[in-house]
């Protein structure tokens, strides 16, 4: 397999071609390529630019609307909703996170849930970006279902990633972000465009039977993270990001691989918390007392110090992407 390297710029601008040619805003189009190309600098490939084709192919049929603007009710003074119309989830994600500073740092803590949404992405990204500004961040999002309960075979919950982060004093924030699937659902999308057996442990296919096959896994259910907890969470994160905001649960969801079917209609919650809000609790100081704890034990790494470490390498250096993959998206680009 053929690799090309892409400076960020370049990747950055390859995506947004992409989408402005498949009728999305160039607004919304470069607001997609700073979220995949940031998850190709976390190293999260599958939420990268292996998405492109299936993002520009909803966007044609109309599965999302590449023209949609979110719309901001604030309904209470530290409680936000935001519709985000259909549209992609990264424009409702940069609303939510210009609200959530303000409110945050206005009342201690804030929320903003968005329904009518997208695939979320690398939602690390999201809480990052926030820790950036020095806020304490979680975040919740649902996924079309490919998990099911403990004991059965019928898929209700999503993948349904949770994030945290926080900063750190003196270094940079702590970055936890996690899918409760054993692998985020992207990784056996990639390794199917790939032509790619995937690894035993990471799903079962329609029978309920342990699978290595990609096309099977997308059909069947995923492994989830922990067993039986893993699933319970899935359920807790249902219930915060769809029945919370009224979007749709995960088993009423269509795909986010394909352009088939009405728009997913996905939720998410965002949770903002300001770390000097607690009685004058040294708050930033106090994290970064304990990410010197976790650097001090052989072997173990702050979470999130892994994604700052490749994030700078690859901005130097470049990003390796398949050269199939980036002839796929040139020629989206050229429509």
């Amino acid at each position: 397999m053929t690799q090309e390297i892409l400076a960020v710029e370049a990747a950055h601008a390859l995506v947004a071609a992409a989408l402005s040619a498949s009728n999305t805003s160039i607004e919304n189009a470069l607001c997609v390529a700073d979220a995949l190309v940031g998850a190709e600098l976390v190293g999260q490939g599958g939420h990268g630019l292996r998405r492109v084709a299936a993002y520009s192919a909803q966007a044609r049929a109309g599965k999302v609307d590449g023209h949609a603007v979110p719309r901001l009710i604030r309904t209470r003074p530290s409680a936000i909703h935001i519709d985000a119309a259909h549209g992609f989830a990264y424009p409702a994600f940069d609303l939510a996170a210009s609200e959530l500073r303000e409110a945050a740092r206005a009342q201690g803590i804030a929320a903003a849930g968005i329904s009518r949404s997208h695939h979320a992405g690398v939602t690390g990204l999201v809480v990052e970006a926030l820790a950036e500004a020095g806020l304490v961040a979680l975040m919740f999002a649902n996924a079309p279902a490919s998990i099911s309960p403990w004991g059965g075979r019928t898929p209700l919950y999503g993948t349904d990633p949770i994030a945290f982060a926080c900063p750190v004093e003196g270094g940079l924030p702590v970055v936890i972000d996690l899918s409760l699937s054993k692998v985020a659902r992207g990784k056996i999308m990639a390794a199917k465009q790939k032509g790619e057996p995937i690894p035993e442990g990471w799903a079962f296919d329609r029978e309920g039977n342990p699978t290595t096959d990609a096309n099977e896994a997308l059909a069947g259910t995923m492994v989830p993270t922990g067993d039986a907890k893993g699933t319970a969470l899935a359920l807790m994160v249902e219930l915060l990001a769809a029945g919370l905001t009224g979007a749709n649960f995960a088993y009423d969801q269509s795909s986010f691989f394909d352009a088939e079917g009405a728009p997913p209609g996905s939720g998410q919650l965002i949770i903002a918390i300001d770390p000097e809000a607690f009685g004058g609790v040294r708050a930033v100081a106090r994290f970064a007392e304990m990410a010197q704890a976790i650097q001090q034990v052989d072997g173990a790494r702050v979470p999130g110090a892994k994604r700052h470490e490749l994030r700078a390498r690859l901005k130097r250096d470049g990003i390796p992407l398949d050269s199939a993959l980036l002839d796929e998206i040139r020629q989206i680009a050229a429509r």
